[in-house]
């Protein structure tokens, strides 16, 4: 379970009579509202002297993003200081992150949660971890509570580089909005809560239709539903809600740098036009607090079918080497968490004992050889059955009214029963692992503390992988990989904070063991060394102003591999430089604007350094005007019209007009400066 070690974010009203939950009926801007009933409150601005237990947490709200250009939800998560997401594909599959010197792939590394349902996929069908935020609503997003490194007991599996969290609302005044974009962009939007039997029903539903601006349109339609009720019960409470996403698109994945240079594709055209996917995901969660206790169960039904084709003719010179990964299967599990205060000890502290559980009962997850986004050939097939269980312990210590300590534990146990179609991959087994945490925190002044943090987790491979014994593609014998991969960091951070300013500094370590992962494109493992990566991170927030607010933050990491050959030390996709940036302006009465800077550096995308990846600069900017009830609002995305790649790879492929196999840097652009007028209505 999640929990916030945060303040939740809130707006202040004038008297306690007044005060109400920070959404959209707290927007300042609003002229039906007398200018001094509330006092927007950003997340990025509250206290967190005395409560982050590290100088690398934080929280945003959602007046931190609500006038933030966002061109796909995934971004929503670039609201954590250092992460980028990206896209390779459609934008109906999982954007690809990065986070400390980690390519975390589709999320390897990096855990989500909403509402304190764990969405990362274990053991899937595309990437292992996969994290698909798609099916999330950005308007109905409370806050971000976001934190970095393996410190934490409460979360485990794929924890190592950092922890997402989304909060939803539980009330919300009503509106509907309607966006208008370029390239066939059209998206609908319509949420709001009311008074429900004691208690407040929240509906949200959203529709979006795109075409983008590929050669072979992306013809994407993508729908969200959320229906959820809450209820106070003097001390408890409980919600509970029902989910539903569906989408489907034809993508343009990343094309060879060779065929756009020899004038035989466009920068925005493709090479096999079979591509695409196609993803439903159902969800019922239930939290709330019981005497004390929190609670969190849940129950999710997926399903994915994804068509790539990333080496284009150079295993099949004839059909292509067009393949498609097919995932289906039903999750469960929950999780529960009680703190107790001692004031008896000879130490005052905060004691927390929990656990959580989780069971992935995997119907279908394949590969298949496709023409024509029509399976050919069965490469591999599998039922899978993956149970997991943990306890954790955790305590925070008042050593003195300035110094504090936090240590804690975790166990984890993970069991799995595989049912491949070659029997010889078949097997069950399960692994444990237990994973220390600790941390200071030391106050020296009102408005300075320093943190030191040390801590473990993991993130958990593939299973097919802990039971593969033949490579199912070419019939060689494989390597088994361990079920854990085990990740050890520190973290040295200061957080400063005043009146309208904070800032934080961290320098931080984190290494994981060899790597030993099941390529769910291949079937088959693929072993990567040990590695370690360093860094240091910075961010500040500051309203010179209340109509002023400015904020920035960037990131530097040095990723090595570890006990490796001299001269291929480093990391494929590992981003050195992010920097990220934005100003928001409210100049008048009903009138917010927003401009925001995103900036990675380059990256080796092979082991000696030869081969880099070039920086991408993006700049966006929105405009909002409030009149009464009625919100006008313009976003420009890339609004210098940046060619820049948004992801590269470099791998050897073969066009079907080549007769052997070039290696080549592969990239999907950016896409160009795009414009998208929105028109929002509050009842």
């Amino acid at each position: 379970m999640f929990y916030c070690l945060c303040q939740p974010v809130t707006a202040i009203a004038a008297s306690a009579d007044e005060q109400r939950i920070g959404s959209d009926e707290d927007d300042p801007s609003d002229v039906s509202q007398p200018e001094t009933d509330v006092i927007v409150v950003y997340g990025r601005a509250l206290e967190q002297i005395g409560i982050a237990v590290s100088g690398s947490q934080g929280t945003v709200g959602y007046a931190d993003f609500e006038t933030l250009p966002i061109s796909r939800t995934g971004e929503l998560v670039e609201n954590v200081p250092g992460v980028i997401a990206t896209q390779h594909s459609g934008t109906g599959k999982a954007n690809q992150y990065f986070l400390r010197g980690f390519n975390l792939d589709h999320g390897t590394d990096f855990a989500g949660f909403v509402d304190g349902v764990p969405i990362n996929m274990r053991t899937h069908g595309h990437g292992q971890g996969y994290l698909d935020f798609n099916f999330v609503i950005p308007e109905t997003i409370e806050r971000i509570d976001y934190r970095k490194g393996p410190y934490f007991a409460d979360v485990g599996d794929f924890s190592g580089a950092g922890t997402v969290a989304f909060k939803t609302y539980d009330t919300l005044r009503p509106f509907a909005q309607v966006t208008l974009g370029e390239f066939g962009y059209y998206r609908g939007t319509a949420a709001g809560s009311t008074p429900l039997a004691e208690g407040n029903l929240l509906l949200a539903f959203d529709g979006t239709f795109s075409n983008g601006p590929w050669v072979r349109d992306e013809n994407l339609e993508k729908y969200n539903a959320l229906l959820k009720y809450n209820r106070d019960l003097g001390d408890d409470r409980f919600s509970v809600q029902l989910n539903g996403y569906h989408a489907r698109w034809d993508s343009t994945d990343q094309i060879p740098e060779r065929a756009v240079e020899s004038g035989l594709i466009d920068r925005f055209g493709f090479i096999d036009d079979d591509l695409g996917g196609e993803t439903t995901r159902f969800g019922l969660v239930a939290n709330g607090s019981l005497g004390g206790a929190e609670f969190n169960a849940f129950a999710t039904y997926y399903d994915l079918v994804l068509t790539s084709n990333f080496t284009y003719f150079l295993d099949d010179p004839v059909d292509g080497d067009e393949f498609q990964q097919q995932d289906r299967r039903y999750v469960f599990g929950g999780s529960a968490s009680k703190t107790f205060t001692v004031t008896a000890a000879p130490l005052p502290m905060k004691l927390t004992i929990g656990g959580d559980l989780r069971y992935d009962a995997i119907e279908n997850v394949g590969l298949f050889e496709s023409v024509g986004a029509v399976p050919t050939n069965t490469i591999r097939r599998d039922q899978v059955d993956e149970f997991s269980g943990a306890l954790y312990l955790e305590g925070e210590f008042d050593l003195t009214e300035r110094f504090r300590a936090y240590l804690g534990v975790r166990g984890d146990l993970m069991s799995y029963d595989v049912n491949a179609d070659l029997s010889a991959n078949s097997g069950s087994g399960s692994d444990t692992l237990l994973s220390p945490k600790a941390a200071l925190a030391w106050r020296p002044v009102d408005s300075l503390e320093l943190y030191a943090n040390y801590g473990e987790s993991f993130h958990s491979n593939d299973v097919r992988g802990a039971t593969i014994s033949i490579d199912p593609a070419s019939g060689d014998p494989a390597d088994r990989v361990p079920v854990f991969v085990r990740a050890r960091g520190a973290e040295l951070g200061a957080r400063f904070e005043r009146p309208n300013f904070t800032a934080s500094l961290v320098g931080f370590y984190l290494g994981l063991d060899s790597e030993l992962v099941f390529v769910g494109d291949a079937g088959t493992t693929e072993p990567n060394d040990a590695t370690r990566r360093y860094g240091v991170e910075a961010t500040a927030f500051w309203r010179p102003a209340t109509w002023l607010t400015l904020d920035a933050a960037y990131a530097y990491t040095d990723a090595e591999f570890r006990d490796v050959a001299p001269g291929l030390t480093e990391i494929p996709g590992a981003v050195a430089d992010v920097l990220s940036a934005g100003i928001s302006a409210a100049p008048m009465r009903g009138l917010d604007l927003t401009m925001r800077l995103r900036h990675f550096g380059e990256a080796p995308l092979i082991e000696d350094g030869s081969v880099t990846s070039d920086p991408t600069t993006l700049v966006n900017l929105g405009a909002f005007y409030s009149l009464g009830s009625l919100r006008a609002g313009i976003e420009v995305f890339n609004l210098f019209d940046a060619n820049d790649a948004d992801i590269t790879y470099f791998y050897e492929s073969q066009l079907a007009s080549e007769n052997t196999p070039v290696a080549d840097r592969h990239f999907h652009p950016v896409e160009p400066r795009q414009f998208r007028f929105s028109l929002r209505y509050r009842f």
